[in-house]
């Protein structure tokens, strides 16, 4: 196994379609499988094999207790439904008068699903299958292949209702097998529980906390209130209202993307707030609108930077000059380190480059080219 694969994974995660939370279902069903160490997982030459039916359980625990909130979690850009969302709707009222979800997962697991609910429950399965192989399945490393399928393969089963008993074991004999290179599931198997999160910094931390509580905090509450950033919009407008107050002072202004001389113009993160909580002022550069919705969360390459360093480096000459000790003390922290800031300039783009090459190679942010 080598590093590659994990900054393909990184890649995969960042980059990869983002339309539906499919993808992250699918990585963390496998990922569950594994943490699972099931029986049923096999080696063949150089993949690694999987029942369908262990990830449609998966998938089954994942989107009940979603689609079962009273509040709305939405699961899909734009006015569409989840492929399966209705069938499973369905399922979930049924459970509701008989015990809700731990009856359902019991059922499943245990004493099979009910008769008058069971062609109900074959045919959401067969929605997820689908859902599953012709989408994620199916579009998951396109962020580092042109090839579909490029890193899950399905094999279809023959499916067969006839069984008397529709629980997970139905569903392991009966929904097909999937695989995937066997490099993906030794990382996987590595830094699986880090990534799926039981097992990750901020669960643990959360974890700690609740138990700390006595039990009178919830998981949710602590992981929300250590993510809570110091940064809020009315700090991120203010800041840009002190730099569209300098402009304007300039007079003329070009985006800092393309050169061009622009009467209206957006102040862009050059490095996304979303990805880098930074609002120094360094870090905003004027952008003509349509351009900025181009770029959106994508990072900068080194080359555009290099194209690009003159005009950068004139914006932030005129912060320099306009809000001295804020802009040193900003880039001295963010670029410059122990540098002298005599050499503010080239020490400043050179450390600006290396951070985009760094976000784009190693934590897989997809990289942003005119």
């Amino acid at each position: 196994m080598n590093n590659e694969v994990f900054y393909n994974i990184s890649k995969i995660i960042e980059r990869d379609s983002k339309t539906t939370t499919y993808k992250f279902a699918l990585l963390r069903g496998v990922i569950d499988i594994i943490q699972d160490n099931s029986p049923y997982i096999s080696f063949a030459e150089n993949r690694v094999h999987f029942p369908t039916g262990l990830l449609i359980e998966k998938w089954f625990l994942y989107y009940y207790p979603i689609l079962e909130s009273q509040t709305t979690i939405p699961q899909i850009n734009g006015e569409t439904n989840l492929a399966f969302g209705k069938s499973f709707v369905d399922i979930i009222s049924a459970y509701k008068e008989i015990g809700g979800f731990s009856v359902f997962y019991n059922d499943l697991r245990n004493k099979g699903i009910p008769k008058n609910l069971q062609n109900d429950f074959f045919e959401l399965a067969k929605k997820l299958r689908d859902t599953i192989t012709r989408m994620p399945m199916k579009y998951i490393g396109r962020s580092i292949s042109n090839d579909y399928y490029s890193i899950f393969n399905f094999e279809s089963g023959v499916l067969r209702k006839g069984s008397s008993d529709i629980d997970i074991q139905f569903l392991i004999q009966n929904f097909g097998t999937f695989s995937i290179p066997k490099e993906y599931y030794e990382a996987f198997k590595i830094l699986g529980s880090f990534i799926n999160g039981q097992d990750s910094l901020l669960f643990k931390w959360a974890e700690f906390s609740v138990n700390a509580s006595k039990q009178n905090l919830s998981i949710s509450k602590v992981v929300n209130e250590v993510l809570k950033s110091p940064i809020t919009e009315r700090e991120i407008k203010e800041s840009k209202r002190i730099y569209k107050e300098i402009l304007k002072r300039e007079g003329q202004v070009y985006c800092v993307w393309t050169g061009k001389k622009i009467a209206s113009y957006d102040i862009d993160h050059l490095i996304p707030f979303s990805i880098w909580k930074n609002n120094d002022l360094w870090n905003l550069l004027p952008s003509d609108s349509k351009t900025n919705n181009q770029k959106r969360d994508k990072i900068p390459s080194p080359e555009l930077i290099e194209k690009q360093k003159s005009l950068i480096v004139d914006y932030w000459g005129i912060l320099n000059e306009s809000q001295t000790q804020r802009f040193k003390k900003e880039i001295q922290i963010a670029l410059l380190g122990n540098n002298s800031f005599a050499s503010w300039q080239e020490t400043g783009i050179k450390q600006l480059q290396s951070s985009c090459e760094y976000l784009i190679s190693n934590r897989g942010y997809e990289e942003w080219k005119i």
